[in-house]
């Protein structure tokens, strides 16, 4: 084996757990695993431009890599709609489980850009410059956008146990 492989089999091993927990945060279990290995093939391919420090660069990668697989599986979803109404009205598929529902509930009435940083800043620990990594953007500009998405998201909490009260 060649240097540059072995190196990149070390790298490769550090990534994959806390890839696997992104993605797996995001989508289904099938999907954050081919979306894991196109992330690493990516990464095989761009090994020279990877950082020191890479796992905001993987994160950024992934999500890249999720996009286009998301992007593919609502082409494929129309698709399938086309051919059921063909056949019979298509069935109703439930949504997925989510631990927390009240949590579910208000990070789905952020927009999807702050409801993306609130997720990275919480369940993947990144600090507003690996956050701006993964994102394309500067870490002065996702310090804002997260106090305000923070704030928003503690708002819309605050709401839903003001509803729950007798």
């Amino acid at each position: 084996m060649e240097p540059r492989q072995t190196g990149f089999e070390a790298v490769a091993q550090a990534l994959i757990e806390p890839l696997r927990r992104y993605l797996a945060r995001r989508t289904d279990a099938a999907t954050a695993d081919d979306v894991l290995s196109e992330t690493l093939l990516v990464a095989w391919r761009r090994r020279d431009e990877m950082p020191a420090e890479p796992l905001a660069w993987a994160y950024a990668v992934a999500r890249n890599c999720l996009a286009n697989a998301e992007r593919s599986r609502r082409r494929q979803d129309r698709l399938l709609v086309r051919i059921w109404q063909l056949a019979r009205p298509p069935e109703h598929t439930p949504a997925r489980d989510d631990p927390d529902p009240g949590l579910a509930r208000a990070l789905a009435r952020l927009s999807s850009a702050d409801a993306e940083l609130v997720r990275l800043w919480a369940w993947e620990e990144l600090g507003p410059a690996e956050i701006a990594q993964v994102v394309g953007t500067t870490a002065n500009a996702v310090s804002i956008r997260l106090h305000r998405a923070r704030r928003k998201l503690k708002s819309l909490l605050d709401e839903q146990a003001e509803g729950e009260r007798p």
